[in-house]
C-alpha cells in the first residue's frame, strides 16, 4: 500500500515539474503570496478573477495554478495581519492578538520567521496525511453526520469565546454578538430576512471580509490614528536578526505539533471552514500555557499553533473536496467549479480515472511551498521594511486597498459602510477592554451551527437525544460541559481569592 503511493507519488512528480505544469504553480504562489499581502485582497479574489483563464487551459495545469493561488496567499494572509493588523483571511484574524504585538516590539521578522516554519512544516505533514490516509479520512469523514458536525462546531465556540484576554464572560458576550451577525439575511428554510434593519443588501447575510478587516484594520487605525512614530520602529534589517532564536523554536515547537494535527483532524471534515481550527489550535494553547497572560501581548505560541493548523488544514482540505466532492469553504467551492469546468468529476473515482491529476497536485504542494519559501525568505526584508513607512502613509494607503478590496467582492458600495461601521464598533469595544477576535468566530460558525442543529434535529423528528445517542457527538457534548464547567471553577477559585485578600 505505502510502496504503491510512494509510487504514485513518484509519478505525480514527474508530471508536477513538467515545465509547464511548473510554471503555472510558480505564477499561481507567487500571485497568491503577493494578493495575501494586500489589504481587502485573498485567495477568493485572485481565483475569481483568474478563474476564467483555466476555460481555455489542460485539466492539470489549471488546477495547479488555483491549488498555488490558495495556498499562497495563506502565507501573504499573515504578512498583512502580523505586520499591520490586517487579516485579509477570517483565519489570519487569531494571527492579529499575538502576530501584531510582536511586530509592534520590533520583533515582526521573527514572528514572520516562525510563520515560515510553521507553516512549511505543517504544509509537509498535511501532504503526506493525504499519500498515506487518504482513504482512512474519508472513512471518518462519511462518521460526521449534522449532530457530529453541530457538537464540534459548539465545542470551538466555547474553547474559541474562553480564548481571549480578561474576563471570559466579555468573551462569551463578544461570540454571542458575533452568532446574531452571522444569522442575519434570509432564512435559507422560511426565507424570511433576520436581523437586517431593514436594509436589502443585508438579505445576503453581512460580508466577511468586511466584517474582518473592519473589526481589525480599520479599528486599529482608529485606536492609533494621532500615532506619529511607525509601526514598528525598532525593528531591525537584518537577515540574522529576522531568524527565530533557538528559545523562540522551542517555544513554538509543541504549539505547532499540536496546531498541525488539529488542522490535519477538522480538514478530513466537510464544510468545517478553516477558522474554527485557528481559533481552536489558539484556545488550547492559551489554556495549556503555564503563564497564560502572555496570549495577545506577543506570544510567539499565538503564532505558531494557528498558523500551523491553518496551513495543514488547506492541504487536508483538498481530500474531501476530491474524493467526495464536498467543499470546506468557497475558495475550495471555486477550485471545485473548476473542476467540473474541466469536465472532471470529483468522486473516489478521481485518483484511478485522473491519476495524473491528483498525484501531479499532491507533488506540486511540496514544489509549491518550497517555492514560497525561497520566495519569501529574500522578501522578508521588504515586508518589515513596510514598518519602517511612516504612519500617516501606512495606514491610509492600507484603507485604500481595504475599500477596493471589499468593493470588489460583488461591486457593492455598501460593503465599504460595512467596513466603517464594524471598524468602529471594534474600536469601541477593544477601548472598553472586549477582545473582538470572538465576535469573527461567532459569525463564521454560527450559521454552520444552526444549519447542522435544524439538520440533526430534522433526521431525528425533533429528538435532543440525538446529540448524546451518537458516540461522537456525545463525546464533544461531554467535552463542551466539561469546559464550561472548568471556567467556571476557575472563576469561583478566582472571586475566592480576591475576597481573601
Amino acid at each position: 500500500m505505502i510502496g504503491q503511493s510512494l509510487a504514485d507519488l513518484m509519478q505525480g512528480f514527474g508530471v508536477a515539474l513538467q515545465p509547464a505544469n511548473l510554471m503555472w504553480s510558480f505564477f499561481g504562489v507567487l500571485v497568491g503570496n503577493l494578493i495575501g499581502v494586500l489589504p481587502g485582497m485573498g485567495a477568493l479574489s485572485a481565483i475569481s478573477m483568474l478563474l476564467p483563464l483555466t476555460y481555455t487551459m489542460h485539466p492539470v495545469p489549471a488546477i495547479l495554478m488555483l491549488a498555488g493561488i490558495f495556498y499562497g496567499s495563506q502565507y501573504g494572509g499573515a504578512i498583512g495581519a502580523i505586520l499591520l493588523n490586517l487579516p485579509c483571511h477570517p483565519p489570519h484574524a487569531v494571527t492579529c492578538l499575538d502576530g501584531y504585538p510582536l511586530a509592534q516590539q520590533g520583533r515582526g521578522g521573527t514572528a514572520l520567521g516562525i510563520t515560515m516554519i510553521s507553516s512549511f512544516f505543517a504544509a509537509s505533514v498535511g501532504i503526506l496525511v493525504m499519500i498515506l490516509a487518504s482513504p482512512l479520512l474519508v472513512r471518518v469523514a462519511f462518521s460526521f453526520g449534522p449532530a457530529e458536525i453541530f457538537s464540534i462546531m459548539l465545542l470551538g465556540l466555547i474553547a474559541g469565546s474562553t480564548m481571549s484576554r480578561g474576563s471570559p464572560l466579555k468573551g462569551v458576550a463578544m461570540t454571542v454578538i458575533g452568532l446574531i451577525i452571522g444569522v442575519a439575511g434570509t432564512d435559507v428554510n422560511t426565507g424570511t430576512q433576520r436581523f437586517t434593519l431593514g436594509l436589502t443588501e443585508i438579505d445576503d447575510g453581512v460580508e466577511p471580509l468586511a466584517l474582518a478587516l473592519g473589526l481589525f484594520g480599520v479599528a486599529e487605525f482608529l485606536r492609533s490614528v494621532n500615532r506619529i512614530q511607525e509601526v514598528g520602529s525598532a525593528t531591525r534589517m537584518r537577515l540574522r536578526d529576522m531568524r527565530p532564536s533557538g528559545a523562540d523554536l522551542r517555544r513554538a515547537f509543541l504549539p505547532m505539533l499540536r496546531g498541525t494535527a488539529i488542522g490535519t483532524l477538522f480538514g478530513a471534515m466537510p464544510g468545517t471552514g478553516p477558522t474554527i481550527t485557528t481559533f481552536i489550535a489558539y484556545a488550547l494553547e492559551r489554556r495549556l500555557a503555564k503563564d497564560p497572560s502572555r496570549f495577545g501581548h506577543g506570544a510567539i505560541e499565538g503564532v505558531a499553533a494557528p498558523e500551523a493548523a491553518s496551513h495543514s488544514k488547506t492541504q487536508v482540505d483538498f481530500i474531501p473536496t476530491m474524493s467526495l466532492g464536498i467543499p470546506g469553504d468557497p475558495v475550495m467551492a471555486l477550485i471545485l467549479g473548476a473542476l467540473l469546468i474541466q469536465g472532471i468529476q470529483p468522486g473516489p473515482q478521481l485518483i484511478t480515472e485522473h491519476a495524473d491529476l491528483f498525484w501531479g497536485l499532491i507533488a506540486s504542494f511540496w514544489i509549491g511551498n518550497v517555492l514560497l519559501m525561497v520566495l519569501n525568505v529574500p522578501l522578508i526584508g521588504i515586508w518589515v521594511k513596510l514598518l519602517q513607512v511612516p504612519y500617516r502613509f501606512l495606514f491610509p494607503s492600507a484603507l485604500f486597498f481595504i475599500g477596493v478590496g471589499v468593493f470588489s467582492t460583488d461591486n457593492n458600495l455598501f460593503n465599504i459602510w460595512e467596513v466603517l461601521a464594524f471598524g468602529v464598533f471594534g474600536a469601541v469595544f477593544s477601548a472598553l477592554d472586549f477582545s473582538v477576535a470572538p465576535i469573527l468566530l461567532g459569525f463564521v460558525l454560527g450559521p454552520l451551527v444552526e444549519e447542522n442543529f435544524r439538520r440533526a434535529l430534522l433526521l431525528s423528528h425533533g429528538d435532543l437525544m440525538v446529540f448524546v445517542q451518537r458516540p461522537i457527538s456525545a463525546g464533544f457534548v461531554a467535552a463542551s460541559a466539561l469546559l464550561v464547567v472548568v471556567q467556571l471553577m476557575l472563576r469561583m477559585r478566582a472571586d475566592r481569592g480576591l475576597k481573601i485578600s
